[in-house]
Parts: C-alpha cells; sequence; structure tokens
C-alpha cells in the first residue's frame, strides 16, 4: 500500500523532470461527511491530484485553485493546494446526473486556475474545458501559461468507501529547447506504457525503474500530501462579527446560530451566551 506523497525526479542526461503523487487517506478525510456520486468522487479525485503536481511546480511560497464550472449537471469543482501539499476540495451540483463520462459531467464550460503567492501579485488563468478529459485541459494549460511541453497521466481508483488517485506528470526543463524535445519525446513514449494498476500502486522507485531502467534519475526525498480544511471555532466567530450587530442581536432572540464549514461539514454551535459575548465585542 502507497502512502501519500509527493515525489519529484529529474533526468540526469535529459532536460526533463517528473512528478508522481499517489493519494489514499488524504482522499477519504476530504471526502468524509460528503454525499458525492462515484463520478463527482472521481473528478475530484482528479482535480486533487492535479493541483498537487501543479502546486510543486511552484518556486515560490503560496497556494494554487484550481476550479472547473461546466453547464452539465456539476455546477463546480474546487481544490486549493498550498506549497506544503495541503489541500481541501468542494464540489457543487445544479441538476440531476445523466451520465458518468467527464463532458457528461461538466459540460461546456472552463478551468481556471489562481495562483496567490505570499509575496507578489496573483496570477488567474482561464482555460477553455478541451477534449474528453481534465488531463486534455490541464496539458493545454500548461502549454500556454508555461509555453513547456507537458505529459500528465491521472488515474482514480474510487469505490463507496475507499478512494485512490495518483498522478504522474513529466516536463521539458527550460534549457536547450530543442534537444529538451527530442528528449521529451523519447520519454513520453516511454511513460505511455504507464498503467492506472502501476501509477496507483508500485513504490516509486519500482515504478521509475519499471518505466526507465536504462535512465539516469535523481530522486528527491517525498512530501507528504494531507487533507487540511483550516477552519476553525475562532474564523467562525469572526464571520459571525462580520454579519453585524443587528442579525447577531437576531440569533441571540432565536437562542442560537449554527455554522457549518462546507468543506468539512464540521458544524459550530454558537448559544445565546456565546452570541451575546461576541455582540459585546462590537460595543467595546
Amino acid at each position: 500500500m502507497t502512502s501519500d506523497n509527493l515525489y519529484r525526479f529529474l533526468f540526469q542526461d535529459k532536460h526533463v523532470r517528473g512528478e508522481l503523487v499517489q493519494l489514499s487517506a488524504s482522499l477519504d478525510n476530504m471526502l468524509l461527511n460528503h454525499d458525492y456520486s462515484l463520478p463527482v468522487k472521481k473528478l475530484l479525485a482528479e482535480l486533487v491530484a492535479a493541483t498537487s503536481l501543479l502546486t510543486a511546480t511552484l518556486k515560490f511560497e503560496g497556494e494554487i485553485a484550481v476550479q472547473v464550472q461546466g453547464d452539465g449537471p456539476l455546477r463546480f469543482a474546487a481544490v486549493n493546494g498550498s506549497d506544503q501539499q495541503q489541500f481541501r476540495g468542494i464540489a457543487r451540483m445544479q441538476s440531476e446526473l445523466q451520465g458518468d463520462s467527464f463532458r457528461e459531467l461538466v459540460g461546456n464550460g472552463h478551468m481556471l486556475v489562481t495562483i496567490t503567492p505570499n509575496q507578489g501579485e496573483r496570477y488567474q488563468g482561464i482555460i477553455p474545458l478541451t477534449g474528453d478529459s481534465l488531463t486534455h485541459t490541464l496539458e493545454t494549460y500548461f502549454a500556454q501559461s508555461e509555453q513547456l511541453p507537458t505529459r500528465l497521466y491521472l488515474y482514480t481508483d474510487i469505490q463507496s468507501e475507499h478512494c485512490r488517485a495518483a498522478g504522474f506528470m513529466l516536463q521539458v526543463l527550460p534549457v536547450n529547447q530543442q534537444q529538451a524535445k527530442i528528449d521529451f519525446e523519447e520519454l513520453t513514449i516511454l511513460s505511455n506504457t504507464l498503467t492506472a494498476d502501476e501509477t496507483l500502486n508500485l513504490p516509486v522507485e519500482k515504478l521509475l525503474y519499471r518505466l526507465y531502467h536504462e535512465e539516469n534519475i535523481e530522486l528527491f526525498n517525498p512530501q507528504a500530501v494531507s487533507f487540511v480544511c483550516g477552519c476553525s471555532r475562532e474564523k467562525s466567530e469572526a464571520a459571525i462579527i462580520s454579519l453585524g450587530k443587528e442579525v447577531i442581536n437576531e440569533h441571540i432572540a432565536e437562542g442560537k446560530l449554527e455554522i457549518s464549514c462546507d468543506y468539512c461539514q464540521n458544524n459550530y454551535v454558537f448559544n445565546q451566551a456565546d452570541l451575546e459575548q461576541i455582540s459585546k465585542k462590537l460595543d467595546d
């Protein structure tokens, strides 16, 4: 059984880099308490794997938000990830699902990628949904935004009680573009022999040897990937304060106020005494 980790590797004799992410428990933690259908779980799992690969390309501390919006039954699906490989995700439906394919789920629409560095300006890219998979749209994003040839492979194993996902990426290094293109094409041919079972289950060393046993590869230390919602009672209290004294007083009269987190479904209950204490803070 693989653990929830992101692996980076570099081909020593070729102008290409790579990443592998394998997810299990972190996905289960994200999906816990959500009643998503299997196609929605699959798309969210792919989005998490893709977002993990995207955040690994960041050369700064910050966050990436990847959102898919369409006119199909799925209104939107979004995953936020950080350079610490911490993520959270959510999906919203607007009608009954008529099929389980990518296009039957999202219809026509676009993917929105927002990169927010801790220091510096925010960048946002909008890419039309292309092809019949999330992978195709993401490769288009890399071609347009970074202008570096990139090959992505996303695999999932979605069960009612347990979900897994894996993402594999090859990307040209921004040096000696002519030779890099040749290297990339050669390695892509080998990578196209990847199977879902291998990507989901094989330890990274065995996977890389299986694909590239004649190549000299530097494998870097893994980075743990985890689901972190980020909600708290303190943040819920701040949200209540933002409602204003009049609204707070209405809830005091009702006796309590409950705030539920969309991401983890945690429920924060503020009773009458809690609300009166919050209301007093607005008087200070």
